[in-house]
């Protein structure tokens, strides 16, 4: 357990005493005194401090812990993984379960369900939510929220990310991070950076050009350092320029820590730091997991051998190492553990509250997408007595597994049951496996306790649901992928776009029979849709949680009107997305080819004229949107100035709904290759039938902007450009142009 700081407060009230290089101290410590600010509290502790002190607490002295000073009263670190809820507490030195009875969590919608919302405001509620559980828990450090860019639909780990876009993710992440850190949590931002994919993640080097890595891949980080205020930040597994990122020059000390003023602490991934000299020099403060029992080295204790430890220690003493160094990484741990374990000021939180379900069903509703509703099929009639819910993901807890994001939760509302408690009095639900996936349930001690296993052949299976389909109202296949290896999981990558386990036979086979069907698939990857005009309707459920049947239900049934957007491109091929168009995906190959540049999902397809199966932005209600022509307070505008772009959005339909009005620009005349159009804007406008909003965009300079890779600069060049308002990437209402002089 963490020192408590009535116990901190007792130890120094007296005197600070004086050895190694700490200076004699007589007086009150400065660094107990929260009305001092904040850097003159850093100071004063680390005056107070050893080298030997120091040293101790740059890396982990648990699994999930490192050391504080007890000397001075100042507490130990502790984290936890994240980012879609609290993991349950393990054993000191193992992954391994602790076996506590008070350390389940709820459950939120993994991070591609929220980025689907492209609500600030969930985001907001989502980081206020997972932040209270945290602090309940008495964590420090929430390890999350990640905002690695989707570069290709085979990465496993994408359901952990938000999206395709970084500005869609730059917006998205501000909020989580600001409204977690308000209970005196920090976030640790991940996996920065280019950790696109699972396949070799230690051991790809990224080769990416300056434009891509600044257009693309590091504003969200960039967005949650600056405009969030990040505490903290996760270093990638995988290489960039030949140095692993967790120690990284360029990434962590010219872009992070020069070029963007980050104050807070560079934490490694577990077992992402490598070398003892490249960590002391190139911007690693704290080291996690380098050998992840804690014992392997045999020593008394282990964590003394990691590379910011005795090795560390020993160059301090001979000179090899810098103390003005040594104590910047210091003084950025200190500045962490003042922040978070030292505030006195913490709200207590809370766990598992009724508040935080209704949190986790809201963003659940607000983030899942009706892809496709052909004959109005959803919502469930309101005269349907027989409703027939086939698959395995319709039972299957979704919680368990998938890597570090697993969770012991306190109950998990599968998409089966939420059905059941949907339906009206009287209505029939029946339920037919339909395929066999993963029967297994537990991971890192967690076991969900289902049994799944199953005697029925894989014909017998489709004949049996096709059976009870052929005389149903309403049939609801529920499909994807889950959290195995090689499908939604982190340390694995997918090995194709195509749903596993035989379902696209199982889907076709109840399309042939019934034509009331609604496929909902439950993933955080875009997946092929061989049968997709064979079926009238389909929905991207995501990962969803605590109450993911719930939220499916409320949308099925109509209590909720849809209103998520697609975060990344549904390629209708794999060949269809950049990477793997050009073979720059390649998990065999220690080099990882960023060639497609910029060019990342819409990009791609807009750049080549390939028409997704379903575009970025894209989402159904049921209801209709109509927009007025777009205006402009200008129709140009100067290097300095700003424009405002205008357009009316009615809902035209007989329901209330909420429409996410979207604004892209092109850039008409470039000197340079830039994308067709590029998202810049968007809000999210609810509406009563019948109901006009208005809806106003303000255009800046710096949304004109290219990274010049020539001056290492942002660049805005005069000309035409476009503002293109609509409901995606691919179904634009209206356009307006403006010269920039």
């Amino acid at each position: 357990m963490k020192l408590k700081l009535v116990a901190a407060v007792l130890m120094t009230a007296l005197v600070a005493v004086s050895c190694g290089n700490c200076s004699q101290k007589s007086d009150k410590p400065v660094y107990l005194d929260e009305n001092q600010p904040l850097e003159a509290r850093v100071e004063d502790a680390l005056s107070r401090m050893t080298i030997e002190e120091k040293v101790k607490i740059l890396h982990a002295q648990s699994k999930f812990s490192s050391a504080g000073v007890p000397r001075l009263g100042i507490p130990e670190l502790w984290t936890t993984d994240g980012p879609h809820g609290i993991r349950p507490e393990v054993l000191w030195d193992e992954w391994n379960q602790a076996g506590w009875t008070n350390d389940s969590c709820i459950a939120f919608p993994a991070l591609t369900c929220l980025a689907a919302t492209w609500n600030e405001e969930m985001s907001a509620l989502y980081g206020k939510s997972i932040g209270e559980e945290a602090r309940f828990r008495e964590k420090d450090v929430l390890l999350g929220p990640g905002v690695n860019i989707y570069r290709t639909p085979l990465n496993g780990r994408n359901f952990e990310y938000m999206g395709e876009d970084p500005y869609l993710a730059s917006v998205m992440v501000v909020p989580y991070v600001r409204e977690v850190q308000k209970n005196g949590v920090a976030v640790c931002v991940k996996h920065y950076a280019l950790n696109n994919q699972e396949a070799l993640r230690h051991e790809y080097d990224a080769v990416v050009d300056d434009r891509t890595l600044n257009e693309i891949y590091l504003p969200a980080f960039k967005a949650a350092v600056q405009e969030g205020g990040a505490w903290s930040i996760m270093g990638s597994y995988n290489l960039y320029k030949g140095q692993h990122v967790c120690h990284n020059q360029y990434l962590l000390n010219d872009k992070l820590k020069g070029e963007w003023g980050f104050d807070g602490a560079v934490i490694s991934d577990w077992g992402g730091c490598h070398d003892t000299d490249e960590a002391i020099t190139n911007g690693l403060d704290l080291e996690f997991g380098t050998w992840t029992d804690g014992l392997t080295k045999g020593s008394t204790n282990g964590y003394d051998s990691y590379h910011l430890a005795y090795s560390y220690l020993e160059r301090l003493r001979d000179g090899r190492a810098s103390v003005d160094v040594l104590n910047e990484k210091a003084r950025r741990v200190l500045r962490l553990i003042f922040r978070t374990a030292m505030r006195t000021d913490k709200p207590f939180g809370s766990l598992c509250s009724p508040e935080h379900y209704a949190a986790a069903r809201s963003i659940g509703d607000e983030g899942i997408v009706l892809l496709k509703n052909e004959n109005d099929v959803l919502p469930v009639k309101a005269d349907a007595r027989k409703i027939l819910v086939v698959g395995e993901n319709a039972v299957k807890m979704m919680t368990v597994g998938g890597g570090s994001s697993s969770l012991k939760v306190q109950r998990e509302v599968s998409p089966l049951d939420g059905i059941k408690a949907a339906a009206p009095e009287g209505v029939q639900v029946i339920y037919e496996r339909g395929y066999v996936g993963d029967v297994s349930g537990a991971y890192n001690g967690v076991v969900t306790g289902q049994d799944l296993s199953e005697n029925r052949s894989a014909d017998r299976l489709i004949k049996d649901a096709c059976a009870q389909a052929a005389d149903a109202d309403m049939v609801i296949f529920v499909g994807g992928l889950n959290k195995s290896r090689h499908q939604d999981c982190e340390n694995s990558d997918r090995l194709g776009l195509e749903l596993p386990y035989n379902q696209d036979a199982v889907i076709e086979a109840l399309a042939a029979v019934n034509p009331n069907l609604a496929v909902v698939i439950v993933s955080g990857n875009a997946v092929a849709m061989p049968w997709v005009d064979k079926v009238n309707a389909v929905v991207e459920a995501w990962y969803g949680g605590s109450e993911a049947g719930n939220a499916l239900a409320d949308v099925l049934f109509g209590k909720v009107n849809p209103s998520g957007k697609l975060p990344f491109t549904f390629p209708a091929r794999l060949e269809d997305n950049g990477a793997h168009a050009l073979k720059a995906y390649d998990p065999k190959s220690t080099v990882a080819n960023y060639s497609e540049g910029i060019f990342v999902g819409y990009r791609w397809a807009q750049k080549h004229g390939i028409k997704p199966l379903f575009a970025f932005g894209h989402g159904l209600s049921y209801t209709d949107f109509t927009y007025s022509e777009a205006s402009s307070n200008s129709s140009s505008m100067s290097g300095n100035g700003t424009l405002t772009v205008k357009t009316k959005v009615t809902n035209s339909g007989k329901l209330a709904g909420k429409e996410v009005v979207q604004l892209y620009i092109s850039d008409d005349e470039s000197s340079v290759e830039r994308p067709v159009m590029e998202l810049k804007g968007f809000r999210k406008i609810a509406l009563e039938p019948g109901e006009t909003k208005e809806v106003t965009f303000t255009i800046t300079p710096d949304m004109l902007k290219y990274y010049d890779a020539s001056t290492s600069s942002w660049t805005l060049e005069k000309g035409t450009f476009t503002a293109c308002i609509g409901s995606s990437s691919e179904d634009i209402r209206t356009k307006v142009s403006f010269e920039v002089r």
